[in-house]
């Protein structure tokens, strides 16, 4: 599993303020909290105005970590590219169905070795509902990239994870679109999601347990790569306890059993686990609300 941290995008008043005012102590303390994944996403949006050249200034406080470079401008992701020692570990973040946009990104990706997120979604489509119209989405885009030449390894498949409040039916529909990715292609390309995306709108204290569950669930249909909230280190030691099939409680036989169930169709009802256990109980409600058997509210996770 790549890991890339989430913790530097605009989306954060407080980061947004800190990027324009290259305010360097804070930008160092958020890329210290990320040196436990294996990098950072910087998501700094169409970088217009103030942040015109801030992947330049990022990049030089990023100690040669591998980064995605998040950015709706394609200059400013091609500056960044031309200035990294490390371009071929690289993640470009991201192109979609549009011919325009994955000619160019497609381009970049070939010219700088780096890999490539995809996202399966276009202007014309949007997202697409089922998993079979976002698989359809990816096909077209593949078919891009095996034209440029970009390896199959390099290519990165977002099947855009939204959030439960938003829409509960489609939390089993992007699981669904990263199973039929990994089935779909020879030689197999990779997947990634933003992680936090499941969570958007939650009360917080919520917000970590459904990440984890819905992390959790996604690794067993064969997610290669997450973007997520870096101080969530439990998450980041379930994932390196599931890589490495190295329970250490309860809690993480019944996360080992939750992957077994996605990657072997079983059903959530035939998982055995304590039912005294008020942890164990709230992550099994948890994966009813992710996958859809129960009806999502605020106050699901009250045992």
């Amino acid at each position: 599993m790549i890991i890339l941290g989430e913790n530097i995008h605009i989306i954060s008043k407080k980061v947004h303020c800190a990027l324009e005012e290259k305010d360097e102590n804070f930008v160092k303390n958020l890329i210290k909290i990320q040196q436990n994944c294996d990098g950072m996403d910087f998501n700094i949006g169409p970088a217009k105005g103030k942040l015109d050249n801030i992947f330049e200034w990022l990049c030089s406080y990023a100690n040669g970590a591998s980064i995605s470079f998040d950015s709706s401008n394609i200059s400013a992701i091609e500056r960044g590219l031309k200035i990294v020692p490390n371009p071929q570990n690289c993640f470009i973040n991201s192109t979609s169905g549009d011919i325009e946009k994955l000619e160019r990104l497609t381009d970049l990706a070939i010219e700088h070795n780096c890999n490539l997120i995809a996202l399966a979604m276009s202007k014309g489509t949007g997202i697409p509902k089922t998993a079979d119209g976002r698989l359809e989405l990816v096909f077209g885009i593949y078919e891009k990239c095996l034209e440029k030449g970009i390896s199959s390894d390099k290519i990165f498949f977002d099947p855009l994870v939204l959030p439960v409040k938003a829409d509960q039916s489609q939390a089993i529909e992007a699981l669904n679109t990263i199973k039929m990715i990994k089935e779909s292609f020879d030689p197999p390309v990779k997947t990634i999601i933003g992680l936090s995306n499941i969570s958007n709108g939650m009360a917080n204290e919520l917000r970590a347990l459904v990440n984890r569950v819905y992390g959790v669930l996604a690794f067993g249909a064969g997610l290669d790569s997450v973007i997520m909230d870096a101080k969530d280190c439990e998450l980041i030691r379930i994932f390196e306890m599931l890589e490495n099939s190295s329970p250490h409680s309860e809690i993480d036989n019944l996360y080992i059993n939750l992957v077994n169930m996605v990657q072997c169709f079983g059903e959530l009802e035939d998982i055995k686990f304590n039912k005294m256990d008020s942890e164990q109980l709230k992550i099994i409600k948890t994966a009813e609300i992710l996958l859809n058997k129960k009806i999502y509210s605020d106050s699901f996770a009250q045992v």
